[in-house]
């Protein structure tokens, strides 16, 4: 085995059709499937609370704020979607959580910030309910 492939080997990036960009198996899934999947989270949450928005809201202001809500989403569809390689939407790393992305566009510092006032936040809302 040559050096450059002993390196190559030793990343865990090998070069082949069943592996990514960055050294991962590729994914399998399907614009079919990815909007199943966005039917099934948006279906699950939303529709059963939207007949009692109605009766509250009415016709015209129901429809407004569906509306309003569903340009909202399609607003922070697009920013997760821009989140997903950083800090390049071509040749960035790719986040393959929730955590990476905000890791790789705030800052590992930030992040940890924000972590320490989660968990005093719930810390603190556990033992109010005590």
């Amino acid at each position: 085995m040559t050096n450059s492939s002993f390196a190559i080997a030793e990343s865990g990036y090998l070069p082949s059709e069943k592996f990514d960009d960055d050294g991962k198996i590729k994914r399998t899934g399907t614009w079919e499937s990815a909007t199943a999947h966005i039917i099934t989270a948006v279906i699950g949450s939303g529709v059963l609370s939207l007949a009692w928005c109605f009766a509250q809201l009415g016709w015209i202001a129901g429809s407004i704020t569906l509306v309003l809500f569903s340009v909202i989403t399609m607003y922070n569809s697009i920013l997760l979607t821009d989140c997903y390689r950083s800090p390049d939407p071509v040749t960035g790393t790719r986040n393959y959580t929730y955590m990476d992305a905000v890791k790789a566009n705030l800052g590992k510092f930030i992040l940890q910030k924000e972590l320490y006032f989660l968990y005093i936040n719930a810390f603190h809302l556990h033992f109010k309910k005590l």
